[in-house]
């Protein structure tokens, strides 16, 4: 506790010390390298030279003060530009009349330790009064710059607690745009938000997915960078890889020139400072890397310290966004005249210099520019510096013409709101984003160029702030055609891409599409989809105002919304079929072609009249009908003969044409089948088959009769004469018409299109409609057959020479096997083969009947005429004698 007391007593007095003590700087005052008294000072920090000497830190001796050297041009002109638009207002007499302003100007060096050293020397001041405190304020009313962004965090950092305002005209880096920590800080620049954006859409623009990424290892190159990579995630730019190193960093640049080397990229993104890019050019030059498009940012696409004479052939037709020219009216003129009479100590004619005005040395540098302004039209940001001096100078007069007039606040603040005719303020202390576009180029001469090709402003609706003269750009290495710099190359038509495991999505190898897919340059689904992309949008829009229209005429209003809804969902497929990569499958009856790039109508398949199998069953079908027509004649012929006349001629007859009708109803098998062939197929079959079993029972019955005949007593044959066996063909037939006039009443046959056995072709064939109607007309002739068979096989044994139940035996043996065999080669058979086992079937089983039944008899009556007889027919001729 008495630790803790006497601490607190001793930091007291301690305290109390500090109140009493007065001002003095510690060390050696710092000058700055151009001032001027006035009523109101403004104060400025420019990299007015680029190469920093640090002194001895032995700690032997007191340290010096840091020295600068190697003059930096466009420094320097910011410096000029400020000090002429201090002279302008200084001598207006309608922009703070009455009030002079004086300025205080201090070279940074480019290096963060000179800004901060800087810095404290606007804020204190240089001279104090005998007994002065340390609680005054501060000289400075508002500073101008710095002109980097890390540099700028440190000034806005230090002077925020001061409320003094900082106002930068080239620190772009968008975490100053945080009002928390930079209240104070205002900007004449847009922030990188912007042009980190652009960036990635450039990049899209020219179609570039794989690209390289270099950046400033400081806020400025980190803050821009990290916009840029996630916007051109968004935007599916793939980046092989992302860099940084720092000018005082050798070791690490090396490593960047390596990976720049080893890349496939074509394209680089080099969102780097001036001076971080002048030692990337210098080891590209040396190591002879060229053939690589930059897409450059503000800080350095248009440095003209970068032009060298080795520096063309790698920076060639680089692309970039620039700050716009702006000309400052007189500036020329006044950089080689009046700023020397004025703004130099040692040069100035009048007597008002400050009293700690420096020795003449330390211009010497400088003074190798006096006659020199060649490079003044392209200086760019001095418009921000000009602005930046205007806007404080308008704030002033705002703020000295409120206490006239009407008062203000206590403690009044300088408000974001707009400055003079075109600079205002955003919320975050920041300007409207308004950039060129502009492309190393040379000119006839020989002499480097930046051409403006394009601009980006922020301040245009959306489809107009990005605007690019494609035909103007000169590319890396003089060429006209745009670079390509893409991972995988496009994959040709009929292949999808499939991304490589481990690698960005802009790198896939090409894979052909699956049967039945397709993919081609547009995506488009063809031909189903014909019209061209802003062909589909333009028919989509209209058809959306006229369904809008003819509702309201209607007074059906409510119902747009449906039409709204509708036409929305068509859009956004149309949008992702046509902007798909990957392969897309074709739609039902559609299937890929050989390349796969378009869907074509899938081969219909059938059995037609023109291919070959088709012709052999056509030609074994009238075969058949020719071979039935010569056995008819042949019998008709000889009608008389006991032969022909043996069970019943006429049912024979009626079974030649029933054969015949068989043989022709297998022609409605082949050919495109259509509603009413399939109908007319199964219900021909099924009753010119029974007309045939019936025939052929009926003979059947006949001789069964006949045998019964001829026992003693018996008079069966009156009960199965002509009349009889005409009735029951009859009455079989008509069962069977029945049972097809229900299946095509109730369930009809139709053509089908099958598409699920094969998936390259449709399979156009007669669905049964009915499979219970199929197999009943099917069932109904098996039953028959097996009747028939039954009966001819009980009558085999009876005695005669020409017994013909046994030839119907082996006839409806062999009808039985066919049809047997037919239902599993039926229901296995795929598409038209189906068909034709189903020809075959009738075919065999036609053929079957017309050799067993009839070829017996035809060669009894062509080749053994003389067995020809009724005594033969009965048994009753004797046996030879040899």
């Amino acid at each position: 506790m008495l630790l803790f007391i006497y601490k607190l007593l001793l930091f007291h007095q301690l305290h109390t010390k500090a109140e009493k003590s007065l001002c003095r700087i510690m060390g050696d005052s710092k000058y700055p390298l151009l001032s001027k008294d006035g009523d109101v000072t403004i104060g400025a920090l420019f990299p007015i030279r680029s190469t920093e000497t640090l002194p001895s830190f032995e700690f032997t001796k007191k340290p010096q003060l840091l020295s600068c050297s190697s003059v930096n041009v466009r420094g320097f002109r910011m410096a000029q530009t400020m000090t002429f638009a201090i002279e302008e207002i200084n001598q207006s007499e309608s922009l703070l009349p009455n009030v002079s302003i004086g300025y205080h100007i201090y070279d940074s060096c480019g290096s963060r330790l000179s800004t901060m050293s800087a810095t404290m020397a606007l804020m204190n001041g240089h001279v104090f009064a005998v007994g002065e405190r340390c609680d005054g304020q501060s000289p400075i009313h508002a500073i101008i710059g710095e002109t980097e962004s890390s540099a700028t965090m440190i000034l806005s950092r230090t002077t925020g607690p001061f409320k003094i305002p900082v106002i930068s005209h080239s620190a772009s880096c968008e975490c100053l745009s945080n009002r928390k920590d930079y209240p104070s800080f205002f900007r004449t620049i847009a922030s990188d938000y912007h042009q980190s954006r652009a960036l990635a859409y450039i990049v899209k623009h020219f179609g570039w997915s794989w690209v390289g990424a270099v950046n400033s290892d400081n806020d400025y190159g980190n803050n821009g960078m990290t916009i840029f990579l996630n916007t051109a995630q968004e935007e599916g730019i793939c980046v092989e890889y992302s860099v940084k190193f720092y000018r005082t960093e050798p070791d690490k640049l090396q490593k960047v020139v390596e990976t720049i080397k080893k890349s496939t990229a074509k394209v680089i993104v080099a969102f780097l400072t001036t001076s971080e890019m002048y030692n990337l050019l210098k080891q590209l030059n040396i190591q002879n890397i060229t053939g690589l498009q930059m897409i450059g940012v503000e800080s350095w696409i248009t440095a003209k310290s970068l032009i060298t004479p080795n520096s063309f052939h790698v920076l060639g037709g680089s692309l970039g966004f620039a700050v716009r020219k702006v000309d400052i009216e007189g500036f020329s003129d006044y950089v080689i005249k009046a700023f020397w009479k004025t703004a130099i100590p040692c040069l100035r004619t009048e007597k008002n210099s400050s009293q700690y005005a420096l020795n003449c040395n330390v211009y010497q540098d400088l003074l190798a520019l006096k006659n020199y302004n060649e490079d003044v039209p392209e200086q760019r940001y001095a418009s921000n510096v000009y602005k930046a001096v205007y806007a404080v100078a308008h704030s002033l007069h705002s703020l000295l013409k409120c206490k006239e007039i009407k008062g203000c606040e206590k403690d009044l603040k300088l408000q974001s709101q707009q400055m003079g005719d075109r600079v205002w303020f955003d919320s975050t202390g920041g300007v409207v984003a308004q950039y060129e576009v502009v492309n190393w180029q040379k000119d006839s001469d020989g002499s480097v160029q930046f051409k403006p090709v394009g601009y980006y402003d922020a301040s245009l609706p959306p489809d107009q702030r990005f605007v690019l003269n494609t035909e103007n750009i000169i590319w890396v290495g003089g060429q006209l055609e745009k670079p390509r710099s893409v991972c995988s190359e496009s994959c040709p038509p009929g292949t999808r891409k499939a991304t490589q495991k481990g690698r960005p999505v802009c790198c896939y190898d090409c894979i052909p599409c699956a049967e039945g897919e397709i993919s081609n340059e547009t995506g488009n689904l063809q031909p189903i989809l014909q019209c061209q992309k802003k062909t589909g949008y333009s028919l989509l829009c209209f058809s959306f105002f006229f369904c809008v229209f003819c509702m309201q005429c209607l007074k059906l209003f409510k119902y747009s919304i449906i039409i709204i809804f509708i036409l929305f969902v068509t859009i956004v497929i149309t949008t992702s079929i046509a902007d798909s990569n990957n392969c897309k499958q074709c739609p039902g009856e559609y299937w890929s072609n050989a390349e796969k790039n378009k869907c074509v109508l899938k081969a219909v398949e059938f059995l037609s009249f023109t291919e070959v199998m088709g012709i052999v069953l056509i030609f074994f079908s009238l075969f058949g009908v020719g071979l039935t027509a010569l056995v008819a004649i042949l019998f008709y012929s000889k009608k008389d003969t006991p032969i022909v006349k043996a069970n019943n001629s006429e049912l024979s007859f009626l079974l030649l044409f029933s054969l015949t009708l068989c043989f022709l109803c297998s022609l409605t098998f082949i050919g495109r089948p259509t509603e009413w062939s399939c109908m007319l197929r199964h219900t021909a079959f099924g009753i010119t088959f029974v007309l045939c079993i019936s025939c052929v029972l009926g003979k059947t019955i006949v001789v069964l009769m006949a045998f019964k005949a001829t026992l003693p007593g018996s008079n069966v044959m009156k009960w199965f004469g002509p009349a009889q066996q005409r009735l029951s063909v009859l009455a079989f037939t008509l069962i069977q018409v029945l049972i097809c006039v229900l299946w095509l009443t109730l369930f009809p046959p139709f053509p089908y299109k099958n598409m699920k056995y094969y998936k390259e072709k449709i399979i156009l064939e007669c669905s049964l409609g009915s499979t219970t109607g199929f197999w009943a007309v099917l069932g109904y002739i098996g039953l028959l057959a097996v009747l028939c068979f039954i009966l001819a096989f009980l009558a085999r044994t009876l005695p005669d020479n020409f017994n013909e139940a046994k030839f119907i035996t082996f006839s409806m043996l062999i009808f039985c096997a066919v049809w047997i065999t037919f239902i599993p080669a039926y229901v296995s058979s795929p598409g038209k083969f189906t068909v034709a086992v189903e020809i075959f079937a009738i075919l065999a089983s036609s053929f079957g009947l017309l050799f067993c039944i009839f070829a017996p008899k035809c060669y009894i009556i062509l080749f053994k005429p003389e067995q020809n007889t009724k005594q033969h027919m009965m048994g009753k001729v004797p046996p030879k004698s040899f």
